[in-house]
């Protein structure tokens, strides 16, 4: 019998508290091919978890959709802050402006959320939340882009008038933005949730900071690529300005990830313990397309 994968199993124990106690191990053992044992480790005995139980575990979790909530509201605002205004800091590193669209301030904590939700809830359940932000961005700039081709009350039209919005709010709901933007963030999303949980995978659940920092180093590469290539291609950005954005934009957000390392092994290592799980990617669909949602394991009695 061949053990596939083990949770924290040394930090259970029945001496401990109540509370610790209740958190939960799972062992995969393989017996036949195709066949699988989900074994149950909780305060202290041993005993059989089908998929039933599995399946109310993986349903039983407390901060899942808040942490889904703060991903998508900062994905939605950061689009909002792309498309309003370019920052200039009128610093330069190595010849190369600081100039940079305005999300690039909250965008990177999308990932540092996305880090958390492979980490902690796994591959899974990261891409369900990563499809929904998906959906939810592709709501927001079909209701600008419909805003603006609505006609605007006539007070409204003295006070601010079309013309502002559209070189503001109306930019989110512009074709070329609302294709730069989520074709950049379904790519950088998957790509940094993919290396994320192949690295946990690979270095056995040690150096989270390796795993964190590396997918970001990918993901926000794909990202920031796609992103500032498609929109400079279909005119919303200067091309003269696209070099020193992509590399402005490139060392920002993955300098924000390096920073925020600590505060993401605070939350990884809170979540892991309140919700009691730290999953593996064992045997998992990477297949962005795949949207099942529960791993179904197969019980020999």
């Amino acid at each position: 019998m061949r053990k596939l994968h083990s949770l924290d199993e040394g930090e259970v124990s029945a001496n401990q508290s109540h509370r610790e106690r209740r958190r939960v191990v799972v062992i995969f053992q393989e017996t036949e091919p195709r066949i699988k044992i989900s074994i149950l480790y909780v305060g202290g005995m041993w005993g059989r978890m089908n998929e039933p139980m599995w399946r109310e575990r993986q349903d039983s979790y407390q901060f899942l959709d808040t942490v889904t909530a703060i991903f998508v509201t900062v994905l939605l605002v950061s689009n909002i802050a792309s498309a309003a205004k370019i920052v200039d800091l009128k610093i330069s590193i190595g010849g190369f402006p600081l100039a940079f669209d305005g999300g690039t301030f909250l965008f990177p904590l999308s990932y540092i959320f996305g880090d958390v939700l492979t980490e902690v809830y796994g591959y899974r359940k990261s891409r369900k939340v990563i499809w929904t932000g998906f959906g939810c961005a592709g709501l927001m700039s079909l209701t600008f882009w419909l805003l603006g081709k609505l006609p605007g009350e006539v007070s409204w039209e003295s006070i601010a008038g079309q013309a502002a919005y559209d070189k503001i709010l109306g930019s989110v709901g512009n074709g070329a933005i609302i294709v730069a933007s989520l074709s950049a963030y379904w790519a950088g999303e998957f790509s940094n949730s993919y290396v994320l949980a192949k690295m946990k995978i690979a270095t056995e659940g040690r150096w989270l900071w390796s795993r964190t920092i590396g997918s970001t180093l990918v993901g926000q590469g794909v990202d920031t690529f796609l992103f500032i290539g498609v929109a400079t291609m279909l005119g919303v950005f200067p091309v003269e300005a696209m070099l020193s954005l992509l590399v402005a934009n490139y060392l920002f957000k993955v300098g924000v990830e390096a920073v925020m390392t600590p505060v993401t092994y605070r939350i990884c290592n809170l979540l892991k313990r309140i919700e009691g799980v730290d999953t593996y990617d064992h045997n998992t669909s990477f297949n962005p397309f795949n949207l099942e949602l529960f791993h179904q394991e197969v019980v020999r009695e």
